[in-house]
């Protein structure tokens, strides 16, 4: 497996090229917006890969920014999504205000959306998606939006967590349809079980491992408690 890193728009998000080696066959996790869009397209020109899908772990703006302009210019790639997250989907042209962000700097800040193209098909909990000889298990770990998904492939023992674990912090759950509750059920139940060993490629920041946070992460060790930081 081939892996490659982009950071991508205001909100420094990993966007990343995953590729299988053998097969040559390609999906781009969460192209955030549409200079990553256009760099990533360039790379599978230049080597000859081609792209099976656009894979979205969830729909905030800071991850679904470079779609359009990803499907416009490889056209036959899927996107997927899971549905829970469709109408946060629909409505990028509007997320930058969920963030507070004046419309007049919308512009300067490389915010300013078209409506996003349909989604193609759907994740399905507990699916197995084939990229050439590598399979990723969908896991849906709501919390951070109602629709996220993380992708698994047991063999490399990878994770693509997008924004519910980070490397010593979680994803924010105060954006529409945030739960704090279901994001720590989501990474007790869904992301700790699979191992300490698992490399996490985050969604913001830098990678980490399974067994890293769950030794020094502080939501995960109790040092910091939901009441101290408001979710109560």
């Amino acid at each position: 497996m081939i892996v490659q890193t982009f950071v991508v728009s205001p909100f420094q998000q990993n966007s990343r090229l995953v590729i299988c080696e053998r097969t040559r066959r390609a999906m781009v996790i969460d192209p955030g917006d549409v200079t990553g869009a256009r760099r990533v397209a360039t790379i599978l020109d230049r080597h000859g890969f081609a792209l099976q899908a656009i894979a979205l772990t969830h729909a905030h703006t800071d991850h679904i920014g470079g779609v359009g302009e990803l499907k416009k210019l490889k056209p036959e790639a899927e996107i997927i999504l899971h549905p829970a997250d469709e109408a946060m989907y629909r409505a990028l042209p509007e997320q930058p205000a969920w963030l507070g962000i004046p419309r007049a700097e919308w512009s300067r800040l490389g915010l300013v959306y078209a409506a996003p193209p349909p989604v193609d098909r759907y994740w399905q909990e507990g699916e197995v998606y084939a990229l050439g000889d590598l399979r990723f298990e969908v896991l849906h770990t709501p919390g951070h939006a109602p629709g996220h998904v993380v992708l698994f492939e047991p063999k490399e023992r990878t994770l693509f967590g997008g924004d519910c674990l980070f490397a010593g912090s979680i994803g924010r759950t105060d954006l529409p349809g945030g739960s704090f509750e279901q994001l720590m059920d989501s990474i007790h139940n869904r992301i700790l079980p699979l191992g300490d060993d698992v490399l996490v490629c985050v969604g913001h920041g830098p990678d980490t491992t399974i067994g890293q946070e769950r030794r020094t992460n502080p939501f995960l060790t109790g040092a910091y408690t939901i009441e101290e930081f408001g979710f109560g």
